[in-house]
């Protein structure tokens, strides 16, 4: 579903992203790891369109996506999540998510009237599929870290994606909500069918979900390949999983 092909990314003479090159499949969970200043928050941005590579492809469904704009990649079928929850703070739970349904059916410019009945089912649905159906009328930024991270993932949701791509989707949260987190991803690969690429900094969190792991330093591809063969890795061993991990 997704391929990059030796994609580059400098700043100012600085190569953020030097020749990475990652694969993945429809529906798998797939992790990016690496130390500080590695390149995956960089990497994310390229493929989702806020940051255009200097050299390489972007391939997505056998489309070159290297130099779209991110609106177009959004609704070619990737939706993302950053580091910090990217929500609207003072609108409710519901009007968050029915904001993102009502710009996926390009219905989004009139939102409240009268569009404010519009998209009412599905954005109930998606409500329902992240557990919030509850929280439905609370604003937004009321809301617990762990909430409004899931929220984000519902917004994406609204996006009708095909691939997610999650930038520590679990940061900052308690372990209560690390795990009611992962549960939830798992959850929406397998009943939604969806590609989940995500980055995260909790080792045990990438081995126990991860069906495949690319491993990141000073902006190259180390290894990529299934949670078995990432962990018995020498290079990985020594550079990344004998100490601290973070993104």
């Amino acid at each position: 579903m997704l391929r990059l092909e030796k994609v580059h990314k400098a700043f100012d003479g600085f190569l953020a992203v030097n020749g990475a090159e990652l694969h993945v499949e429809k529906g798998q969970l797939v992790a990016v790891i690496g130390p500080n200043g590695a390149g995956k928050t960089t990497l994310f941005n390229l493929i989702t369109g806020q940051l255009k590579a200097d050299r390489g492809r972007v391939i997505f469904n056998g489309e070159d996506i290297t130099k779209l704009p991110t609106h177009d990649i959004c609704r070619r079928g990737i939706a993302r999540s950053f580091q910090l929850a990217n929500i609207f703070h003072r609108l409710s739970v519901f009007r968050n998510i029915q904001v993102s349904v009502l710009s996926q059916q390009r219905k989004s410019n009139n939102l409240f009237r009268p569009a404010q009945s519009m998209g009412v089912n599905e954005t109930t649905r998606i409500l329902e599929s992240v557990g919030l159906q509850n929280k439905a009328d609370h604003i937004a930024g009321s809301l617990s870290h762990g909430d409004q991270r899931i929220l984000e993932i519902a917004i994406a949701l609204g996006n009708q994606p095909q691939m997610l791509v999650l930038d520590e989707p679990t940061a900052g949260m308690s372990p209560e909500e690390t795990a009611r987190t992962m549960l939830l991803i798992k959850r929406l690969a397998d009943t939604r069918g969806l590609t989940i690429l995500f980055c995260e900094h909790d080792m045990d969190v990438v081995f126990d979900a991860a069906q495949s792991i690319m491993v990141m330093n000073y902006g190259k591809t180390i290894i990529q390949g299934k949670p078995e063969e990432v962990r018995k890795s020498r290079a990985v061993q020594e550079a990344y999983l004998g100490g601290e991990e973070d993104a």
